[in-house]
């Protein structure tokens, strides 16, 4: 680049600070959102990580049971049978307390005897003296330092666990210590009690979570494992220690996935904003250019030139979207921790962990987009003759030329999308490269889409504004090396306003109408839970029968909700005692209902849930194979359900099966059906005291009516969907800000034109009119073709990547008012952009705007 070159562009740049700040802050929110999301999502990671990672110390395999878990007899032949002396037996669940606000413990049930070989945090063994407390201290719970010093216990205090069974009264008994700062992070949410206080508190009398084992590796150690397989019983099963880890992060898998292409979103609208800034940029500049060019200047230099402004540009603009960034993720990892205890897992994660390799990537991205896509622009710069830089009407001439061969570059990229999406199978990142192949698609088609449209409504705004904004009209198609990018992306940011929305409208519809459907019974009955929304532990017997046998109850249906590991991974079984009426909870996606509920009250055939199904490629009529008290059975897919509860799926069993194959007689929710005199509300009540009357009024039991249920399930949802609506949001401030700054950088470049009109008499409140209508006929157009773009992705978002994400078939709903707010969004965003320079063209005199062209 030479030093004139340099210069010139330096003096532009510093000529528009404005333009110059709205573009580094366009980038830098492009960059902001890749970053925060990345890094909430590491972050979330990472904590997972060294929970399990702590929480398993140095086994190297477990032993895992049935819905009932593991028999303490497997232990105890393990280690006096097998004399594998580095076995310890396990028992984990999850409490809170009020001591420690906001988080969720992770409670592990351990025997001091057993631990030396695996959490060193622990210390030696009983003989250590520091651990032999949790034996002489009744109550005693460890909990690490951090976590003590913030919440103000000491070692000897009392305090409160909340369990699914009500509070229990616990001593801080001492303190974890943990050998290293990976250890720190893992024990912070952990309470760690003597199995024996563990099983009360959890509720599992006899049966342990699984058996920690460390098996030396080689011939030796395999020889080991097969003993120890050869005494299991066979509903257990002998696994490697990261196994159920690996399961959990797979769970999560599609979820970040999905939330990293909505960030990368957000970039795609930081691209258009580039290239508005640098083609408004050459087109402001082009008699420059052309000047240059007159003197000497190659074409080489005024590429290069362009293409290292649009780098520095980026390498700022990323500067700032990187510290954006780290703020940004701070909330929205709290959003995303929320969703995931919601409906996978509890994670607690304290604080965002910076990553340098996320710092990395969003330097290289936002630099490299920045840099791509101001070649075009450089490319158009260097490749025009002096003679054709210094015509506007070349410039423009070649714009409309461009129209025809931009649609057909949609239409084909548009083609090319089809088949890709319909070809990929079930991969989400090749579906993702689809739909931003026809988000290009359409951003090519509305250049065309534009002069259709302006050309429809002209002669009805002549009628309606008279000549000032036939003239906007006009200078809208007239103007399309200006007005066409700025369109664009507006066109595309609400398009994915509109997309996203239909999507979160559809599956809030959908989950209305399941949840209707399903939720028969009129009052329901579970123990509050600890982790998710989802009902978990088990009912005390004298619970069902006082409620069972209340004079408003006309029958009931019984829940047995548990997970174990299976072929299938973690697997969510249920046991229903279904009254005739709780039958119509069922839509079938595949199977017919008579012949599914015949082979299901049989004990032949389970129900399967479709996202169980749709994982793992079940039709009715196969088999599901499972470990039971009396060996691995199989079971027929009798019939396939809708179910949007859980996207892991579910297998639902009839009760009677379930106690002929699994030694669990629990319950863990009901159902209870009313006569039909009787008020939901009021009985809800009546219910309350008749548990008081029994003595049970201290068991910590939920009794709700069907329509309170319904609105916690929508609470959870709306919950789930708020990193959506976050970066949904953001999308269009970065959308907004690019039209913002496009609208300012045209106008000013106008500034001749409007002084001619201003000289042949038009007022500054005609003028201000004529500005206005123009931003606003921008608006309209870009609004209006956003709907079919909207609807197309919001179609293959619900149709394609929902069903390969979740497995949920979905009805696709697209509200009017959704489509009219985005109408009114665009206009309104157009509109609001062009205020200023409106304002400060109206306020421009003739002769300075003459003369400062």
């Amino acid at each position: 680049m030479s030093r004139l070159h340099r210069a010139s562009s330096l003096r532009y740049l510093l000529k528009h600070p404005a333009q110059l700040a709205l573009s580094v802050l366009g980038v830098a929110l492009g960059v902001a959102v890749v970053v925060a999301l990345d890094l909430a999502i590491q972050s979330s990671r990472a904590a997972f990580e060294a929970s399990t990672t702590t929480v398993a110390g140095r086994a190297t395999h477990m032993v895992i049971g049935g819905p009932t878990g593991v028999d303490a007899a497997v232990f105890r032949r393990i280690r006096l049978e097998i004399g594998l002396r580095e076995a310890a037996p396990v028992i984990e669940g999850f409490v809170t307390t009020a001591a420690v606000p906001g988080i969720t413990l992770r409670l592990l049930g351990v025997d001091p005897f057993s631990e030396a070989a695996f959490r060193p945090y622990l210390g030696g063994g009983p003989s250590d003296g520091r651990v032999g407390t949790l034996l002489t201290t009744e109550g005693g719970v460890f909990l690490s330092a951090e976590t003590a010093a913030s919440s103000g216990l000491g070692v000897g205090d009392t305090f409160s666990l909340e369990t699914n069974r009500g509070p229990r009264p616990v001593v801080l008994a001492g303190l974890l210590e943990p050998v290293d700062a990976f250890d720190r992070v893992g024990v912070r949410d952990l309470a760690i009690t003597d199995i024996g206080l563990a099983e009360d508190l959890v509720g599992r009398p006899g049966g342990l979570s699984r058996v920690d084992l460390a098996v030396p590796a080689g011939d030796a150690g395999n020889a080991l494992l097969e003993r120890i397989r050869a005494i299991l019983p066979p509903d257990a099963r002998l696994e490697e220690a990261g196994t159920r880890t690996r399961t959990l992060e797979g769970m999560i898998g599609a979820f970040d996935l999905n939330l990293t292409a909505l960030s990368l979103l957000a970039l795609v609208f930081g691209m258009f904003l580039i290239y508005n800034t640098m083609t408004f940029s050459v087109v402001q500049r082009r008699n420059l250019i052309g000047s240059l060019r007159a003197i000497g200047v190659t074409r080489g230099e005024i590429f290069r030139g362009i293409a290292v402004e649009a780098a520095l540009l980026g390498a700022v603009g990323t500067a700032f979207g990187i510290g954006l960034g780290i703020v940004l993720g701070r909330g929205l990892v709290r959003l995303i921790t929320r969703t995931i205890n919601d409906l996978y897992f509890v994670l607690n994660v304290e604080g965002l962990a910076v990553s340098p390799g996320v710092i990395v990537k969003g330097a290289v991205i936002g630099v490299t987009a920045t840099v791509l896509t101001a070649l075009p622009p450089a490319w158009e710069a260097s490749g025009a003759n002096p003679r054709q830089a210094l015509l506007r009407s070349a410039l423009e001439g070649t714009a409309r030329r461009w129209v025809p061969k931009a649609a057909i570059s949609g239409l084909m990229l548009a083609a090319l999308a089809l088949p890709i999406l319909l070809l990929s199978g079930e991969s989400l990142i090749v579906s993702f490269l689809a739909i931003f192949l026809v988000i290009l698609s359409l951003a090519l088609l509305t250049p065309l889409g534009t002069v259709l449209l302006v050309a429809t409504v002209a002669p009805l705004l002549r009628r309606a504004g008279g000549t000032l904004w036939a003239i906007a009209a006009r200078s809208v198609v007239t103007s399309l090396s200006r007005t066409g990018p700025a369109i664009a992306a507006l066109v595309v940011a609400v398009s994915v306003v509109v997309g996203l929305g239909s999507m979160i409208t559809s599956f809030r519809s959908t989950l209305i109408g399941w949840l209707d459907q399903t939720l028969q019974a009129d009052i329901y009955v579970s123990l509050p839970s600890t982790v998710s929304s989802r009902p978990e532990g088990t009912l005390p017997p004298g619970v069902v029968d006082v409620l069972t046998s209340a004079p408003e109850v006309a029958g009931f249906s019984t829940y047995r909700g548990t997970e174990f590991q299976t072929d299938y991974g973690l697997t969510r079984l249920v046991a229903l005692d279904l009254d005739p009426r709780g039958e119509a909870a069922f839509t079938f996606q595949a199977g017919r209902p008579r012949e599914a509920f015949a082979s299901f009250r049989d004990g032949e055939g389970l129900l399967v849930s479709e996202p169980f199904a749709y994982r793992h490629r079940l039709s009715v009529g196969d088999d599901v194979r499972l470990p039971t008290v009396s060996g691995e059975r199989s079971f027929a897919v009798s019939g396939v359900f809708f179910d949007y509860g859980s996207e892991r799926g579910t297998l639902m069993i009839a009760r009677d099966t379930y106690d002929r194959y699994f030694d669990d007689p629990e319950i863990t929710s009901l159902g209870l059906f009313l006569s039909t005199d009787s008020d939901s509300e009021a009985t809800v009540v009546a219910l309350g005291r008749r548990l008081a009357d029994a003595g049970l009024a201290d068991v910590p039991v939920i009794v709700r009516s069907n329509r309170a249920l319904r609105d916690t399930s929508l609470r959870v949802f709306d919950r789930t969907f708020a990193v959506t609506g976050v970066l949904r949001a953001l999308a269009f401030v970065v959308a907004f800000i690019g039209v913002l700054s496009a609208l300012m950088a045209i106008q000013l470049e106008r500034s001749r034109e409007l002084g001619l009109l201003r000289a042949t008499g038009l007022t500054p409140r005609e003028l201000w009119k004529v500005v206005t209508a123009e931003t606003g006929i921008l608006g309209f157009v870009a609004g209006i073709q956003a709907i079919p773009i909207g609807v197309a992705l919001a179609a293959i978002m619900i149709f394609i990547v929902n069903k390969r994400s979740f497995g949920w078939t979905l009805q696709m709903e697209v509200p009017f008012a959704l489509l009219a707010q985005s109408v009114g969004l665009a206009l309104l965003g157009a509109l609001l952009a062009g205020l200023y320079p409106a304002w400060r063209m109206a306020r421009v005199s003739p002769a300075e705007a003459l003369r400062d062209e």
